[in-house]
């Protein structure tokens, strides 16, 4: 039996309840005191269970219990008294006793029943507690990534947009990757995709400072290098070590949506399909990853994208799927092979389909926008 402290102000009240609990087969240390104001003084955390008395020199009743439930909150408390009265009883396990018992009725045995179950209903409330303050945590966090996901900001009809996003974290909603997509005024559409490198509740925070950053530039009218720039001394002031690194890609169509400008910052490269062609987009990258190099410079790549085109924008999460379980690895090259298979791009019968090659669950993260403009 764990270690108790009995409050009893009765020099022969306190003798009896330690001569019963010497009947148990594990006696309990029992630390003894004689007043509210001694308990404090001599409680410590290995004690598990009080014995209060409810007649003391310095707090007496239904005060005298609330001292000690203030004192240990985490700790079976038990009423032992010689006042027989029911109304007392209820009152005292509705303050947060966990028995009350009278002096005069308890034997060896039912004292230490009582003391064992009581702290058995203390840890099953306290586990109750946790489970319950978990829970809203859990809510709270949900509800918080929720929020912190981008609405895209795109006039109905324009084109068709449809995302995707994957945490490789096992009960997140958020990760280092992000996305984004604005229509200017202008009626041009810029979007965004990265990927922070690590997987971590850090670098989920690092993606979303960054996804705000590049979306008040992109409403303020700074594009390409420009935005950029920015970026990168965003990271570099909000990352937690100078290893930390983000890959992107920016893509801005221009408003008769025939035409974008996009950079790849050591980004895999999007995938176009125009008419019956399925690609890369080549040219890239333009530059490093954010975070590596001071003042570079990143090279725009212009991509012709006609009347009818699909851009897919992705992190590599899609690509590094190991193929059939085995150290190869699926790649840009096995992406297209399943496009092709697929004859276009479904995001949902994509990450399906890489799944289904990856033998389970993809371990990284994965963010994918998909853009399209049908004649």
């Amino acid at each position: 039996m764990p270690p108790l402290l009995l409050i009893e102000d009765d020099a022969g009240d306190a003798f009896l309840v330690e001569e019963l609990l010497q009947e148990v087969e594990k006696p309990p240390r029992i630390t003894w005191v004689r007043s509210m104001a001694e308990a404090k003084e001599r409680f410590t955390r290995d004690i598990q269970c009080v014995l209060v008395d409810l007649s003391l020199p310095d707090a007496s009743g239904m005060e005298a219990l609330r001292h000690v439930l203030a004192m240990a909150p985490d700790v079976a408390v038990l009423v032992l008294t010689g006042l027989n009265d029911a109304h007392v009883g209820i009152a005292a396990v509705a303050e947060g006793a966990e028995d009350y018992l009278v002096k005069g009725d308890v034997d060896a045995r039912l004292l230490a029943r009582a003391i064992r179950y009581a702290l058995e209903r203390k840890r099953a409330d306290l586990a109750h507690q946790r489970l319950i303050q978990s829970e809203l945590i859990r809510r709270e966090n949900t509800r918080l990534e929720h929020g912190l996901l981008p609405v895209p900001l795109l006039a109905p009809g324009s084109v068709e947009h449809h995302t995707r996003y994957l945490p490789g974290r096992q009960r997140s909603l958020l990760a280092g990757d992000f996305y984004d997509t604005v229509q200017g005024p202008d009626g041009a559409i810029h979007t965004v995709v990265g990927d922070v490198c690590g997987h971590g509740p850090d670098e989920a925070a690092l993606g979303v400072a960054l996804r705000i950053a590049w979306r008040t530039l992109t409403l303020a009218g700074r594009h390409g290098n420009d935005a950029l720039r920015t970026l990168d001394t965003v990271l570099r002031h909000e990352r937690r070590s100078p290893e930390i690194f983000t890959t992107l890609c920016t893509a801005t169509i221009e408003p008769g949506l025939r035409h974008a400008t996009m950079h790849l910052v050591g980004h895999p490269p999007p995938v176009l399909i125009r008419g019956d062609e399925i690609d890369v987009v080549r040219g890239g990258p333009s530059g490093p990853p954010l975070g590596i190099f001071p003042e570079i410079e990143w090279k725009a790549i212009d991509v012709p994208l006609g009347d009818e085109w699909s851009l897919l924008v992705y992190t590599d999460g899609l690509i590094e799927a190991s193929v059939d379980g085995g150290p190869d690895l699926l790649g840009t090259e096995g992406l297209l092979s399943i496009i092709e298979e697929q004859e276009g791009i479904d995001l949902d019968r994509l990450i399906e389909r890489v799944t289904e090659i990856n033998r389970e669950a993809l371990s990284d993260d994965l963010a994918a926008v998909l853009i399209a403009r049908k004649g």
